[in-house]
């Protein structure tokens, strides 16, 4: 076993109109769906992710940042990473990391389409399916690696 730290994680899937949160148990084996939060209206989104890191004490906040394929960055994920700062700086001095998610949101239609769940019915499922598997993601990397997943979000104070 490498250098897993103990702890239970949250994981966020950030989308226009809504926020996929899931979570994991300390010991960083399992991750559950939590919530879907409305997008829309940032400020209360912001809030709500807040209460969230207060109930679920958290040691980190993982945040699936969007690539394209090729690994470049466009708008949407300038957008993820502005939201990021707010969060870091809303929850410190618990940390915010930004992990790759290049195909999260893909495979978790696509399993949720096997499963047969509605698409109308299934958007909230499948943000917190997507923030399941960004966490699941980020969980395996730093089991094989040994390091906390992704890149750090600076606090701006």
């Amino acid at each position: 076993m490498s250098g897993m730290r103990r702890g239970r994680r949250l994981a966020v899937d950030v989308g226009d109109a809504r926020i996929g949160v899931a979570s994991c148990d300390p010991d960083g084996v399992l991750a559950t769906p939590v919530e879907t939060v409305p997008g829309r209206d940032v400020p209360a989104a912001h809030r709500r992710l807040r209460r969230l890191v207060e109930e679920y004490e958290p040691i980190e906040v993982v945040i699936g940042l969007p690539r394209s394929l090729n690994g470049g960055e466009g708008p949407a994920a300038a957008k993820v990473r502005a939201f990021a700062r707010e969060l870091a700086g809303g929850i410190a001095p618990v940390p915010v990391r930004l992990v790759d998610e290049r195909m999260t949101t893909v495979s978790a239609t696509q399993g949720l389409r096997a499963s047969g769940v509605k698409a109308k019915k299934g958007r909230a499922v499948i943000d917190q399916a997507a923030a399941v598997i960004i966490l699941q993601n980020a969980l395996e990397t730093e089991r094989v690696s040994g390091d906390p997943p992704g890149e750090g979000v600076e606090v701006v104070i």
